[in-house]
């Protein structure tokens, strides 16, 4: 394990306090699951721009073309754009 001395806003702190009251858990792990979700949260994003990137878009068009064309379940439509 490892200590840092975290400096933060008093708005934040009672943020904080007050969460980790609610949750039933220490400050310490409080933290500790903050900053590994946001750790997990830029590692996924990098992970997936990686897999992006060795994308073969020619052979993804092919696969989607094979699709039929249908329209979407009733709650699965895109919002009609604002133009």
């Amino acid at each position: 394990m490892s200590n840092y001395a975290l400096r933060l806003p008093e708005s934040l702190m009672k943020a904080a306090r007050r969460l980790a009251k609610k949750e039933k858990t220490s400050m310490n792990q409080l933290f500790a699951i903050a900053i590994a979700e946001k750790v997990s949260a830029i590692e996924t994003e990098k992970y997936f721009k990686d897999r992006g990137r060795k994308a073969d878009l020619k052979a993804y068009r092919r696969v989607l073309a094979k699709i039929p064309a249908h329209k979407p379940l009733p709650g699965d439509e895109l919002p009609r754009r604002a133009d």
